[in-house]
């Protein structure tokens, strides 16, 4: 018996009383009562919901054209769907991202959800499905086998290009650092031990390269991964319960609809159960957060101090860094980059195990797939606009300190090798090291080059590019 504030709800299992005013039903309903795992329901991620919507937007559209749905009831289920894609309702979606059941819970999710905004639509109560079904009508010529993949891909499409948008900012952002630092000399290091003298603009400049390489990738592999769906091939790839025409005009109106080149899998039956394109992608986004953790271990490195450190750079200070000991500020914002990036990692090694886990014509983990996808894109972006706006946008350089570093360190001997030789380079590194004095001190009190030769051998342009040495 049902109150003021429920409705009575029936399924293969019994009944069950849903909220009065809820747009979800009973399935969605008993999912909710199964999953309470990871507390990230499925409209976390709009683009997700957004394009459940447009799946069923595209079926729906094929079934009326092929005679299937009926005028009214294709009217209805579009202008329900139109509202989801709009981002209105998107808290109905509340089933766990992770669930059993291959998805089966996100698809009538979505399948609850419309049928009950088209029903309001005629003019109709929630739950009146014998005038318009979640399963009859707004799930016709579909399995969530098909549905499911296809708006996990879709929902990736959709929301790609931020991730892009946020790696090419914060890209530009380093080289607008490389331009500003060009002239600032300063020691490279390798092994965390003095190497040779460049420029901070060097140093900044290879980080935006670094992660150039990263969009360029993604910008291509992002696409090419995600377009073919398998719309159309029902439960297992077969296409039973479809008609012939069905996938073809599906998968033209998804495209359509969704504004993405979206293209039917030539092999249903494999597109059903393979999870490579995922595995893939979500590599590609661990490469590009161990590129970002890397880098930010670098930042803490050269700002590091500020007075017994590197502290060749200074980070913008964000907050207060001790509770016990004043004054100190620490590098939060690479920090927190850092573990987002092992977080990114984590979902990788997550997904990887999942996507290994299928078996025959289905992969029943599909959910953690698509959630740890969905957590690592967004995760990423906001860590690079997190960074970007938060740090390198305000680093400054220490350029005196730096040139200090280079003038008093060991390795300024590697510049002066190919004109005093390595046995004399050796000796007077060592007797630097041993007595803390200068390395141009020593050569000089040696009268092992002179004056001129010395100042040309020392500018900073000399010392950052290749150069053609004078032959003895």
């Amino acid at each position: 018996m049902s109150s003021a504030n429920t409705r009575l709800e029936k399924d293969l299992l019994g009944t069950l009383e849903v909220p009065a005013d809820a747009y979800y039903g009973i399935q969605t309903l008993r999912a909710c009562n199964n999953f309470n795992l990871s507390g990230v329901p499925l409209a976390h991620y709009p683009n997700f919901v957004i394009a459940l919507a447009m799946v069923k937007q595209a079926a729906a559209d094929a079934n009326h054209q092929l005679g299937y749905l009926s005028a009214d009831k294709h009217k209805a289920i579009t202008l329900a769907c139109k509202q989801l894609i709009d981002g209105q309702h998107h808290d109905q979606f509340i089933v766990d991202m992770i669930q059993g059941g291959a998805g089966t819970s996100t698809n009538m999710n979505a399948n609850e959800v419309i049928a009950n905004l088209a029903l309001e639509a005629m003019g109709k109560a929630k739950g009146e499905y014998q005038f318009l079904h979640p399963n009859n009508d707004v799930n016709m010529a579909q399995s969530t086998n098909d549905a499911y993949p296809t708006a996990i891909r879709v929902g990736l499409l959709l929301g790609y290009q931020d991730l892009l948008t946020s790696l090419k900012a914060l890209m530009n952002a380093f080289q607008a650092k490389g331009v500003e630092f060009s002239s600032v000399l300063k020691m490279g290091r390798t092994q965390l031990q003095d190497a040779v003298p460049m420029t901070l603009g060097q140093e900044f400049n290879a980080f935006a390269t670094n992660l150039g390489e990263d969009l360029n990738r993604l910008d291509k592999l992002v696409p090419d991964l995600l377009t073919w769906v398998n719309l159309g091939g029902t439960a297992i790839g077969t296409g039973i319960n479809a008609d012939p025409r069905y996938q073809g005009l599906a998968v033209q109106r998804l495209a359509a609809i969704s504004g993405h080149p979206v293209k039917a899998a030539t092999d249903l039956i494999e597109a059903t159960y393979d999870m490579g394109a995922f595995v893939l992608l979500s590599g590609m986004l661990k490469r590009t957060a161990v590129k970002l953790s890397k880098i930010c271990n670098d930042l803490r490195l050269l700002s590091s101090g500020p007075r017994t450190g590197i502290n060749e750079i200074n980070l913008p200070p964000r907050q207060p860094g001790s509770s016990i000991m004043p004054g100190k500020v620490n590098p939060v914002i690479p920090e927190a980059v850092n573990q987002v990036a092992y977080e990114i990692i984590g979902n990788d090694l997550s997904l990887t195990m999942a996507a290994e886990a299928g078996q025959l014509q289905l992969n029943v983990m599909e959910p953690l797939i698509a959630w740890k996808t969905f957590d690592s894109i967004r995760l990423l972006k906001r860590a690079m606009d997190m960074l970007r706006e938060h740090c390198i946008e305000g680093i400054t350089a220490n350029e005196q300190h730096c040139r200090e570093l280079v003038e008093h360190s060991i390795g300024l001997v590697t510049a002066l090798n190919p004109y005093i030789g390595y046995e004399n380079s050796t000796r007077i590194a060592k007797i630097a090291l041993e007595t803390g004095r200068g390395v141009l001190e020593l050569v000089r009190e040696e009268n092992l080059l002179d004056e001129e030769l010395l100042a040309e051998i020392l500018r900073p342009e000399n010392m950052i590019a290749p150069r053609s040495i004078p032959q003895k």
